[in-house]
């Protein structure tokens, strides 16, 4: 199949910016042979420090902007003025420290939340998602269309098609390819740089999602959440489900991350060879379990300072560490001490 890149539909990745990269070592491509130009060129954007990405967006919706977010999705905050008034807050505040760091950012779609299984969920059809995740898009682009001299990509999330933290179906690859390609389609055709599955908790879904993206000729992430064993919810090791995932897809994926989870709680695993696929570490504020989270009526926000330290150890055992950002709990505060404490550490 012609992918969207090799056919001219679209640009790879704004190839006059990409062009002016310093190319990557071998030391930061370790890792199974990756056959997409698209990829390499992803590779090649970030070559020398790690970029910025946001954090806990629908944290900070919920907590400190006291906004309601139906099935804990962000999207709908598009529809409104108020929503898409603190969209921009939250996401300029990263852009600003970001440039305050000198180093790029991996901007994310608001569309973690934004399949069509979620949809029914919420009494929205396939049209309404599909448009909802063109907005989503939209909005992205004019945010880095203000920024036309900072390094910007464009990153169109898809999460899991349940409860990533207590999966009631386990998908096979093919299953998840069904179900995630729609979406990716609809990103890939509204401009995204790149599909990121973010709170993937299996390996048939991870394969999926790769597979659906390189239909589309785009590079793909895929994070895994892990459990406070640092396993993956069904027991599965991290190093496994990376290794069983780069088979099953021929090493496409442009690299794996991690989020969703404190560092307290897979540190101590990241040793071996296999951590140079790890790319990315969007890490939770609280150290409770996902169950504990589950539960959770008041916002555990951790200690920015902390976690910012607890990043500079992990990029110690990273060497691989490409993306730097929070997931649950986390704000500006934290990326802020995150960025500081890993892009300083890299020059």
């Amino acid at each position: 199949m012609t992918s969207r890149v090799e056919s001219g539909i679209i640009p790879l990745f704004r190839v006059a910016f990409f062009a002016t990269k310093r190319p990557i070592t071998m030391a930061k491509s370790v890792g199974p042979q990756m056959n997409s130009k698209a990829t390499h060129a992803l590779l090649n954007a970030v070559p020398d420090k790690p970029w910025l990405a946001d954090g806990g967006l629908e944290t900070v919706m919920v907590f400190l902007e006291g906004l309601d977010l139906p099935q804990f999705a962000s999207f709908p905050l598009l529809d409104t003025p108020q929503g898409r008034d603190a969209l921009t807050r939250y996401f300029t505040s990263v852009l600003d420290t970001a440039a305050g760091l000198e180093t790029g950012v991996l901007l994310d779609t608001a569309t973690w939340r934004a399949s069509y299984g979620w949809g029914r969920v919420m009494g929205m059809t396939p049209d309404a998602i599909d448009t909802a995740n063109r907005a989503a898009v939209a909005f992205a682009r004019v945010l880095r269309d203000r920024r036309p001299g900072q390094d910007i990509v464009i990153n169109g999330v898809i999460g899991p098609h349940g409860d990533a933290y207590a999966p009631e179906v386990v998908m096979d690859a093919d299953a998840a390819q069904s179900y995630h390609a729609p979406q990716v389609r609809v990103l890939a055709a509204a401009g995204v740089d790149m599909i990121s599955a973010m709170t993937i908790s299996t390996t048939g879904e991870a394969i999926g999602i790769a597979n659906a993206a390189r239909d589309v000729g785009l590079p793909v992430a895929l994070s895994f959440t892990l459990e406070t064993d640092g396993r993956l919810v069904g027991g599965m090791d991290l190093r496994d489900a990376i290794a069983l995932t780069d088979a099953a897809t021929g090493g496409y994926p442009a690299w794996y991350g991690i989020n969703c989870v404190h560092p307290d709680h897979f540190q101590a695993i990241l040793n071996g060879a296999w951590v140079n696929r790890i790319g990315a570490i969007r890490a939770n504020a609280s150290r409770m379990s996902h169950a504990e989270l589950d539960e959770a009526t008041e916002l555990d926000a951790g200690n920015p300072e902390e976690l910012g330290r607890e990043y500079a150890e992990l990029q110690r055992l990273l060497p691989a560490l490409r993306v730097v950002g929070g997931c649950c709990g986390t704000d500006i505060r934290h990326l802020s001490a995150i960025g500081h404490a890993c892009v300083h550490h890299a020059y």
